[in-house]
């Protein structure tokens, strides 16, 4: 067996609240608990069952890889506890990419140490002594991450870390459950002088509520409150419309969205019921929110006319111009765009103070074939003129 105590070419790097260390068979029960974890074994492919020899098996690998030249870089990761006590909290790796000068971060947290920040400190380690370091005989240009879309947790702490996203890549990765269809995965890097912090804000449909609806986050079950929509396809795009049998991969873009920074997306719920009735957005169009975004909203049939749509905006229109010190968004100015003749929405917009200010003509294919004109909305805050 390979001697588990630190080996000399082990590189141990700490931030004062979590240590990067050389791998120890004492590590082993730790690292099956974390290996037979259900959110482990839905977003990595582990092995199944994982047994105490797996554990060594893994240690033992970990250690020998430090000895060649070409190899991943495995750390286990260390943190202290409420009582004082040092434990092993999961593992951050290290492997050789697509050249010398590209590395792939990989990592995972045992249960014990989650919604802590822990993994981004460790990914910030990790980051920092990849960039200063030739770890496969040349500078480390380039450090990229992927995970299965959903793992959100693995997303969160690269985002925390500083990383650039980049999209899905369809179809990516192996069914860690066995299933005979591949997994699409999001992409991210990060370079030597980007900075090993959160490049743009992580959204969150904080809830609020008024005399007849609640703003809260959307829920999977929601699906079933949904309706068919009888509106003109012009009042809104194809792709932004609530459908049942779009609904996972709509909500999933939404999610997104939240996570990059460029939109806010509550669902509308009625108070008494908290049955969904619609839902209202504000966002951007062209990245990051910063002093100026988008407001959107849609209703299902049912929820119309009982003054819902009114309220829901006008929830939103206050979070989005309340100060960040309150938790609210800041924002300078909020700005809006309707068909001129879905009437119900443009009412909506002017009982929150929304003002027209411009009309562009013969811009919407209407049912008839001919074409019908947009309208464009701003609301400023008192005094954001000045």
């Amino acid at each position: 067996m390979t001697d588990a105590s630190q080996p000399p070419a082990v590189h141990p790097l700490t931030d004062g609240v979590v240590t990067l260390r050389a791998h120890s068979v004492d590590d082993a029960e730790a690292i099956v608990e974390q290996s037979t974890d259900p959110e482990s074994l839905r977003w990595t492919t582990v092995p199944r069952p994982y047994s105490a020899e797996d554990a060594v098996t893994f240690v033992e690998g970990n250690l020998a890889a430090w000895g060649e030249a070409g190899a991943r870089r495995s750390w286990a990761i260390e943190w202290t506890d409420e009582t004082g006590a040092a434990r092993y909290a999961g593992t951050i790796d290290l492997r050789p990419g697509a050249a010398a000068s590209v590395g792939e971060l990989g990592f995972g947290l045992h249960p014990d140490a989650r919604g802590r920040g822990l993994m981004s400190r460790a990914v910030r380690l990790v980051v920092d002594h990849a960039f200063a370091t030739p770890v496969w005989g040349v500078p480390v240009r380039r450090v990229h991450w992927r995970a299965v879309v959903g793992n959100w947790g693995s997303r969160r702490a690269a985002w925390a870390a500083g990383f650039t996203f980049h999209g899905t890549i369809p179809a990516s990765h192996p069914d860690p459950e066995g299933g005979s269809e591949a997994l699409d995965t999001w992409t991210g890097s990060i370079t030597p002088g980007d900075p090993l912090t959160a490049q743009t804000p992580w959204f969150a449909a904080t809830p609020t509520q008024g005399d007849r609806v609640r703003l809260r986050p959307w829920r999977p079950e929601d699906v079933d409150a949904i309706e068919l929509r009888d509106d003109p396809v012009h009042w809104m795009p194809s792709r932004s419309v609530l459908r049942r049998e779009t609904f996972p991969a709509w909500l999933l873009t939404r999610q997104e969205r939240m996570s990059e920074g460029t939109a806010i997306d509550w669902c509308v719920a009625d108070l008494d019921t908290d049955r969904a009735l619609g839902g209202v957005t504000v966002f951007s169009r062209g990245g990051a929110i910063t002093d100026t975004a988008e407001l959107g909203y849609q209703f299902f049939p049912s929820a119309r006319g009982r003054g819902a749509a009114k309220e829901a905006a006008r929830l939103a229109v206050a979070h989005a111009l309340a100060p960040t010190s309150e938790g609210g968004l800041g924002l300078r100015r909020l700005v809006a765009e309707t068909a001129a003749d879905n009437a119900a929405s443009n009412a909506v917009l002017r009982s929150v103070g929304f003002v027209e200010f411009g009309r562009e003509h013969a811009v919407d294919r209407v049912t008839d074939g001919g074409w019908g004109d947009g309208l464009y909305w701003e609301l400023l805050p008192s005094g954001a003129g000045d």
